[in-house]
């Protein structure tokens, strides 16, 4: 089969490699059939992280099961189903109790699309793939919505969700700031604005995604970093999300929150970053960080699609044929998607 390779920054091949195979009766093989590019992915390309080639990218994917284990009873050949980028088991007692990314039954960090240091799953550009916890792991398309707007739902959508939904339902008609760099912010306007969030204010330094939250339902957009001046902000906000990963930015939208607000950062810094901790410490000042337990809200994020509430087509850059991927990942374009026909109705 042919998998999608990263094999150093901006070059990208398609490897013919071995089809994965069924290695226990819970698991399943699955055909990718709507694929994008993570916030992360962009990075990985550009060869700003710690994850060396080669790597088999793809780690948000909607597919269509191909095969399935003996003992897998809640699925069928041919249903179509959103793939979690995180490996879990859903029998333990961290699966039990939603921390799905922190699932015993496998290595630390396991999911698809980064290669070696998070366990070598392959990835969701590839021809087929294989699910290790069918049951636990796949949920299946509500009806009505389409592979290709719930592909993110992988992670960055579910993200959003994490980030934003469990702070509004304990805290209804937050003030509410996001700041974002790529896909995942824009999705977390759309969350806060279906949760009824009493102001959103969205920061970026690119105009287009600036202009794009405002559509989206954010109230006011702030310019930040880059070509725009450094800014202060009132501490007005109950809740902030951090989705722009700029160490030198964190301090600026901690400062932003009210007293006993809460911060919740959905991004992975690598260098050593600087905190506010006096000013976090007198105004009561909560920062959050952890990887997003995707299985555990992906039900809930398909139906709030489902329902309309969130359209996450919005955030999409273009949808591409498969065979578009290598020459258009090293494009510029923050979140393509990339598709191919099913094998059978579903």
């Amino acid at each position: 089969m042919r998998q999608l390779t990263f094999i150093e920054p901006r070059v990208l091949e398609w490897h013919d490699v071995p089809a994965p195979t069924l290695h226990g009766p819970r698991q399943a093989i699955v055909r990718p059939l709507a694929a994008t590019t993570c916030d992360l992915d962009r990075s990985i390309i550009k060869g700003r992280t710690r994850y060396p080639g080669p790597i088999a990218l793809g780690h948000e994917f909607v597919a269509e099961i191909v095969e399935i284990g003996d003992d897998v009873r809640d699925l069928v050949p041919g249903d179509v189903v959103a793939v979690p980028a995180q490996i879990s088991c859903g029998d333990c007692d961290r699966c039990r109790l939603g921390s799905t990314a922190f699932c015993r039954a496998v290595p630390p960090t396991s999911m698809y699309g980064l290669g070696a240091v998070t366990g070598s799953w392959g990835g969701g550009f590839s021809d087929l793939v294989r699910v290790p916890f069918a049951d636990a792991m796949l949920v299946r398309l509500p009806a009505g919505v389409s592979p290709a707007s719930v592909a993110a739902a992988s992670d960055n959508l579910t993200n959003a969700f994490e980030a934003v939904v469990p702070q509004l339902v304990r805290r209804p008609r937050a003030t509410v700031l996001i700041a974002g760099v790529g896909a995942t912010g824009l999705y977390a306007v759309q969350m806060a604005n279906a949760m009824g969030a009493g102001c959103i204010d969205y920061l970026d330094h690119d105009p287009r995604r600036l202009a794009l939250a405002k559509d989206l339902g954010a109230s006011a957009t702030i310019a930040v970093g880059r070509d725009a001046p450094r800014t202060s902000l009132e501490s007005q906000y109950d809740v902030a999300v951090d989705a722009r990963g700029a160490p030198e930015e964190l301090a600026l939208v901690l400062r932003s929150l009210a007293p006993a607000g809460v911060c919740v950062s959905v991004s992975m810094y690598v260098r050593e970053t600087p905190l506010p901790l006096l000013d976090m410490f007198l105004r009561g000042v909560h920062l959050e960080t952890t990887p997003t337990n995707i299985r555990a809200h992906l039900p809930r994020v398909l139906a709030l699609v489902q329902a309309g509430r969130i359209v996450p087509d919005r955030v999409m850059t273009e949808v591409r044929p498969w065979e578009d991927l290598p020459a258009a990942l090293v494009e510029p374009s923050m979140k393509p998607v990339f598709i191919r026909a099913a094998t059978r109705a579903a």
